[in-house]
């Protein structure tokens, strides 16, 4: 079987895994979304994020991106959505998130820069104060917002 990429693991071991990184000088970086239909918009996003550093994606748990997109959807179960993002060469580790937001994620890694897609700004990304208020910052990445898997399902509909 080939590598599967980067490891797949419960937020406690993520914890471990950016501490060490970050006892070895590295930059942790978080990147979070749902990633159903992976397309290349969220290629972008993610390799945006890794340069700047050790980066770390946490993915919606199928429950949650339910919740977020709609009844139908994730089209991709959580754990093969984590395994596709895995396989990306620019992500170091992956975690799946069962809470409405990111924030407890960011609370238990503390990483050093929040990474969000163009379709935010700094003062628009809902986590901002939570990420200011450990001492990280926040970055937007990424291509303009014009890919989607909304607009995809969309297209195929049609």
């Amino acid at each position: 079987m080939p590598d599967a990429g980067a490891p797949i693991l419960p937020l406690p071991e993520i914890v471990e895994r950016t501490r060490a990184a970050r006892l070895a000088g590295q930059t942790i970086v978080l990147a979070n979304g749902c990633f159903d239909l992976l397309h290349v918009g969220h290629i972008r996003y993610l390799s945006g994020a890794k340069e700047f550093g050790f980066l770390v994606a946490a993915i919606n748990s199928d429950r949650q991106a339910r919740l977020l997109k709609g009844e139908g959807r994730p089209f991709v179960p959580e754990a093969e959505r984590a395994e596709m993002v895995a396989a990306l060469r620019c992500v170091d580790l992956v975690t799946i998130f069962d809470e409405p937001t990111v924030e407890g994620v960011l609370r238990a890694i503390r990483p050093d820069i929040h990474a969000k897609g163009t379709d935010y700004t700094v003062d628009s990304v809902p986590e901002r104060a939570i990420v200011r208020e450990y001492g990280g910052r926040v970055a937007i990445v990424g291509d303009p917002k014009d890919h989607s898997s909304t607009e995809i399902i969309e297209k195929i509909k049609a």
